[in-house]
This record gives C-alpha cells, structure tokens and sequence, in this order.
C-alpha cells in the first residue's frame, strides 16, 4: 500500500522515522500498541516531544507556530506515526478549535489561545452534543443570555470526550430563538474550573471512561469569548465539524490495524494452517485492504482542496463514513481471528495480564465495542448520507 512519493517528500517521511525512532518513548508506543488506556501525562508527554520539533501543529501556518506542511507532508507525518504506535494528538485544540479561530477568532484570541495550545497550557473539549440534540444539533437548547459584559449559561452538554482531562471547552449556546434554530446559535469559549460548571463521567461498554455529561448552571462567560458574531455559530459549528468528520477517519491508524491484522492471522492456526491462508478469510482482509487504498486516496483529495479552499468540503462526510466502516471492519475481523480469546473482559485482562492473545490483541473485544460509537459520533453516518445527497447529487 505504498503511495508515489516525489523525492522531497521521501526525504521528509526519512525524516520522520527518524525522528519516531529515536524521540517515540518506547513505553508509550507500547500502550498504543496493545491498546492500554493512555494517561492525561501521557499524552502531554508526546505533544511536548512533538512541539519541542515544531511538529505539533504542523500543518498550522508558520506564523502561528506551525511548519506549514503540505496535504502530502501531513498525511505522511500521520500515517508514520500511527505505524510506529505513537499516541494518538488529542485533536480537539490542534485540529479543530485552532483552524476555527485562524479563520473566525480576533486577533486577540488568536494571541491568546494559539500559543497555548500548542505548549500544553489548554486542553480544549468539545462542547457540541446534548441530549436529545446529536445528529440533531440545530435543536440544542444550552441557552447563553447576555448579562452586561457577560453571556450567562445554562444548559447540559454530553459525550463530551477527555472533559475529564480539558481545562476548557469550546460550546455551541442558543443565543436567540428567532428564526429557523440554527440562525439562533453562538460559539462560546469557556473556562471548564468556571463556577457552576460541573463533569461527570460516563462509563461505556467496553469499560473505559473517555466521555462526559458537563452540566452548566448560571455560568458566567465574558463577551469577549465569543467566536465570531452571536448568532453565526452554525457557520462555525459546520466548517469545524468538516475537520472532526475528516479527522474521525484517522486512515494512519487502520493502516496500522491493517498491518497488525495480517500479523495476526500468519499467527493464528485454523484447521493445521495459518488463518491468513483461509481463503474466505484471505478474501474479507482483501476487501477491507482495497476499501482503505480507497479512503487514502479520497483524504488526500480532501487534504489539497482543504488547503486551496481553507475548509474541507463535502468528501468529508464520504471520508467519516468509508473510514469508520473500514475501521469497524478491521476491529471485527480482529475479533473473529482470535475466536475465544477475544472474549469480552476476562479477568486475567483486567489485571493486566497481556499474554491472553497474540502481542497487540489482548484488547480485541475492548476495542470492537468502543469502536461501534465512530459511526455515530461527529454526525452519525446516516446523517452524512444526507449530506451528501444534498450537497453532492442536489
């Protein structure tokens, strides 16, 4: 699956294996690599090693502390580092947040949020979902009034991802009720340690705690957080969610999945033979391979015309659907390689005894469950079909 490189980009993908050989902590690839929970430390551990190369937000423009790379640099930097087992960058500040005020924030905010999210000083949520609004957004009902020099909130967001570890969030509000719901809506920026707002976690199926209910009570936000004009948030909420969808197909991870998943069925016998010489076998992992050659190409085309456009257009949504198909495919192949093994939580995994299955599997069952919400979240598939339909085929 190897992509035509020209030779100013093979020296940059030299470069950056270079760098992961010798920077990437052997422990932390290790994690990633039999799909250990990683800690908040762990992740600020990498991002720093990252931004002390200047390769944290390396695809930010130079003059926000960014290299300024190219569609092909960045998808290069990203695939080698999820086939080294590097942890994932929390994308919520870098790639999201931080695109949206480059292209609606003051000058102010650029000055004040850019840098710090680059040096670990915020970690940003994602204040989006309530309940009852998902797919729905348009019908969020977390209402901000404005009081004087403040906006005072109230409302529940949920699913709101790593709100355990943020120390601030960026939140849709209803700053109006004229009009149709989705001319009523603001973007606000707030301090998560802001009185009256509080975390809960959510446990999921698979037994990990990485979401969130965050509710806020008469939370008081200054004017000067808001991101844009009030009542424009529905522009600014759709050209972030066109770098969440395109970011949620994650291709570096499946290749690496997909490596890891042909090493896995040499290893597996079925029948006196390696499962990768079963030909029904042989024949999905085919299917899945060529399905991922697809998306890698269909991200490449959305990476250049983001950087001609500034924003991801409507193959976003072809890339959050193909990519999570294709990610759920390899998970349950994973599963049904490894038969009993991948049995959902057995005790000898949760005391951490990874001898259970073939090195990298021991959380198959883990991560086949947590991996049926991707098609869900950042706008459930369905709803992306609907996009499509209307924004590609009118």
């Amino acid at each position: 699956m190897d992509l035509s490189y020209s030779p100013e980009e093979q020296e940059f993908q030299d470069e950056v294996r270079a760098f992961l050989s010798e920077k990437l902590p052997g422990e932390l690839s290790n994690k990633v690599r039999r799909g250990q929970e990683l800690t908040k430390a762990d992740y600020e551990r990498w991002h720093a090693i990252l931004n002390a190369r200047g390769w944290l937000g390396g695809a930010w423009p130079k003059a926000y502390g960014g290299q300024g790379w190219s569609a092909i640099f960045q998808h290069i930097f990203e695939e080698e580092c999820a086939l080294a087992h590097a942890p994932r960058i929390v994308p919520f500040g870098l790639k999201m947040l931080g695109p949206v005020l480059m292209k609606f924030g003051t000058e102010a905010q650029r000055a004040e949020y850019l840098p710090r999210i680059l040096d670990g000083t915020d970690w940003w949520c994602q204040g989006y979902s309530e309940p009852g609004a998902g797919s729905d957004l348009a019908s969020l009902r977390t209402r901000a009034v404005r009081d004087g020099d403040h906006y005072i909130v109230n409302g529940q967001k949920t699913w709101t991802t790593l709100a355990q570890h943020a120390n601030r969030i960026f939140c849709l509000v209803r700053t109006s009720t004229e009009g149709k719901p989705q001319e009523g809506i603001s973007f606000l920026l707030m301090d998560l340690d802001s009185p009256g707002i509080e975390v809960r976690p959510i446990r999921l199926i698979e037994g990990g705690y990485e979401v969130n209910e965050v509710f806020l009570t008469d939370v008081r936000v200054p004017v000067g957080n808001l991101v844009g004009e009030e009542n424009t948030g529905w522009t600014i909420a759709k050209y972030l969610l066109g770098h969440e969808r395109s970011n949620i197909a994650m291709t570096g991870f499946s290749v690496a999945a997909l490596d890891g998943l042909k090493k896995l069925a040499r290893a597996v016998r079925r029948g006196g033979k390696p499962l990768i010489e079963n030909p029904l076998f042989a024949a999905r992992i085919a299917e899945v391979e060529m399905d991922l050659e697809a998306v890698r190409i269909t991200n490449l085309r959305m990476l250049a015309r983001a950087e001609k456009t500034g924003a991801p257009g409507p193959e976003a949504s072809m890339l959050k659907i193909k990519g999570t198909v294709v990610r759920q495919a390899l998970n349950d192949l994973a599963r049904q390689a490894l038969g009993p093994a991948a049995a959902p939580f057995p005790s000898e995994a949760l005391e951490g005894n990874l001898a259970l299955a073939p090195d990298g599997h021991a959380q198959a069952a883990a991560s086949y469950f947590n991996n049926r919400k991707i098609s869900i979240y950042g706008g459930s598939n369905e709803i992306q079909r609907n996009i499509l339909a209307k924004g590609m085929l009118g």
